[in-house]
């Protein structure tokens, strides 16, 4: 029988004894009435023996009780019991975790959703400069200053890491990337790339170095094929093909150190605020459109611009035109012919996009993530064909990183392919359309 069963008998004999008691003494109403307040008061004796136990944390067996209270007391017991074993458990979780992320060699801060610091380990300690005696519970923003951090972590867009120095040591170079996790946690993980941008430098010097020291061979050698190519003489004939052939491949190879330098002046330099201007994009890429019409020549392109006349940019002029070319001048080179390229040039309200859309041979999607690698081509035989380095959508990307600005590309094989550059609102400026010059 259940415990409820068996208090429901309890109360029902209680009840029948006092109505028996009742019909012998002739007091019905009082031997009823007192049985009903024995009743009570055993209930509210067992309500207060619950109450003391529970105030007493420390009190974990559960007193004595007869009845339905014995069954309450043995349930409350058990679901303290299992909370204890879940707090344990819980407990070891943690502590494996703080062990874990203690030992690890990455700065590591666990943040609440006010920005606030919870816990730091060692790591964090020695690159970040954070003390826990003091700096728990602090605002993250209040310890670490940097402009581009306090940026970085009010903006709440966590997809690329933050390159910036040790706000212990500024000799250090740090990589953080912030995790969302939880219930609006967050984790941020600062690893020391020191040593790596150290190697990246020395790339970037041997590459720049190295690109210096081809240019003026080269230019010396172009100068005499183009020479041997004027002369007209008999003795020349047999090697005007060969002269020919010479000189194509030593203009491909002056393109590429020409490219190399822009790359690596554009990694080498920091973009300053007074070397921005406000840029009249509508007229650079009606210039833009009438150049690509000559490249395409006998190709037939149908190539339209949809521009909105009074958007312009903050930025450098000529990056921002090297930029679009080369996404405009790419289109022309792989759309077959009779193909269509449409140019977009518009703003919403997440800022301003120029947009590059051709019906040409398309990307397969695995190589998407690789086409801003340097000298990466899908297709390395047709690059040469058309005369391409491999370095112009790695010149892209660095020209939009320079201006705040992301490129995102599209591409189904045969259907074609689209390249959007995205610029934040604060890059915009809008002007009179009677300062377009359409071409």
């Amino acid at each position: 029988m259940s415990p409820w069963s068996k208090e429901i008998w309890r109360l029902a004999s209680l009840l029948g004894l006092a109505l028996i008691v009742g019909f012998l003494t002739g007091y019905l109403q009082v031997t009823v009435l007192l049985a009903t307040a024995v009743y009570l008061l055993w209930h509210l004796y067992n309500i207060n023996r619950l109450a003391k136990w529970l105030s007493k944390p420390g009190k974990f067996h559960p007193p004595p009780g007869q009845g339905i209270w014995a069954e309450i007391f043995d349930r409350i017991y058990h679901l303290q019991k299992q909370n204890r074993d879940r707090k344990k458990k819980l407990a070891k979780y943690i502590n494996r975790f703080r062990e874990s992320t203690a030992a690890m060699p990455d700065a590591t801060v666990v943040l609440n959703h006010f920005d606030q610091i919870e816990w730091i380990n060692k790591a964090a300690q020695e690159n970040l400069g954070l003390q826990p005696s003091k700096d728990i519970g602090q605002h993250l923003s209040n310890l670490i200053r940097h402009p581009a951090f306090i940026r970085y972590l009010s903006r709440k867009d966590y997809e690329t890491p933050l390159a910036m120095p040790s706000p212990a040591d500024e000799q250090i170079q740090l990589s953080i990337r912030i995790i969302p996790y939880g219930k609006h946690q967050r984790l941020l993980i600062a690893r020391d790339v020191t040593r790596l941008k150290h190697l990246e430098e020395m790339r970037r010097d041997f590459v720049s170095n190295i690109s210096h020291e081809l240019r003026t061979p080269l230019t010396v050698i172009h100068g005499f094929l183009e020479s041997m190519q004027d002369e007209s003489n008999s003795k020349m004939a047999d090697w005007h093909e060969n002269i020919d052939m010479m000189m194509r491949q030593s203009g491909r190879m002056q393109n590429i150190v020409n490219d190399l330098l822009m790359l690596s002046r554009l990694e080498n330099e920091t973009l300053k605020n007074n070397s921005r201007g406000e840029v009249p994009i509508p007229n650079i890429l009606y210039s833009i459109k009438q150049e690509a019409l000559a490249i395409s020549g006998d190709k037939g392109h149908k190539i339209k611009l949809e521009c909105d006349d009074e958007l312009g940019l903050y930025g450098v002029q000529n990056e921002l035109y090297s930029a679009f070319s080369n996404l405009v001048f790419n289109a022309v080179r792989y759309t077959p012919k009779g193909g269509e390229i449409t140019l977009r040039w518009y703003q919403d309200d997440k800022g301003a996009h120029f947009e590059v859309r051709d019906t040409g041979i398309g990307i397969p999607p695995q190589h998407i993530p690789r086409l801003t690698e340097r000298f990466f081509r899908v297709d390395v035989g047709r690059s040469r064909e058309i005369g391409g380095t491999g370095l112009g959508l790695a010149i892209v990307k660095h020209i939009l990183e320079r201006h705040q600005a992301k490129l995102r590309i599209k591409s189904k094989i045969n259907q074609g392919s689209t390249f959007i550059c995205d610029f934040p609102a604060e890059s915009i400026f809008v002007y009179s359309q009677q300062s377009v010059i359409k071409v």
